[in-house]
Order: structure tokens, then sequence, then C-alpha cells
């Protein structure tokens, strides 16, 4: 598995994760959240960045990513 970044904040009521990228990640691809108490993968099925729908992302932006579990701040990302 290669890291490609860190959830940096979490909202509950919408499952959704933001997540600083130190890599590229595309619309398809499939991640795993790890951390204290996180540790779950999922397929990426969308992806935003201020509210518009993107198919890639790279290192240095911080997206939107919906999440089928819960995560925390400070849980590593990395493509399976």
């Amino acid at each position: 598995m290669e890291e490609i970044g860190k959830v940096t904040h979490y909202f509950g009521k919408v499952s959704v994760a933001v997540v600083e990228l130190t890599a590229t990640i595309n619309v398809g691809d499939r991640i795993a959240f790890k951390g204290g108490s996180s540790d779950f993968e999922q397929d990426v099925e969308s992806m935003q960045i201020d509210h518009a729908d993107i198919a890639t992302a790279g290192a240095g932006q911080a997206i939107g990513l919906k999440v089928e579990d819960r995560v925390r701040v400070g849980d590593i990302v990395y493509k399976v």
C-alpha cells in the first residue's frame, strides 16, 4: 500500500472526510483508512474540491471524500 494523504477534518452528519493529499488519487481507486480506531477499505466513488466534482486530484490538494465509516483527524489514507 502507498500512503497518499492524511485526514484533516471529518463531517459526521454527511460522512465526508477532508484529505490533504501527498500523491495522486482518482475516482475508482481503492483506498484504506488507518488510524487509532479506523481500519477499513473503500472505493473512491466521488470527490470534490470547493463543492465541484473532480475525477483526479494530486499532491498538495485537499479533497472532500464521502466515506463509508467514521474516520478521525490524523488518520492516514493509503492507495490499495
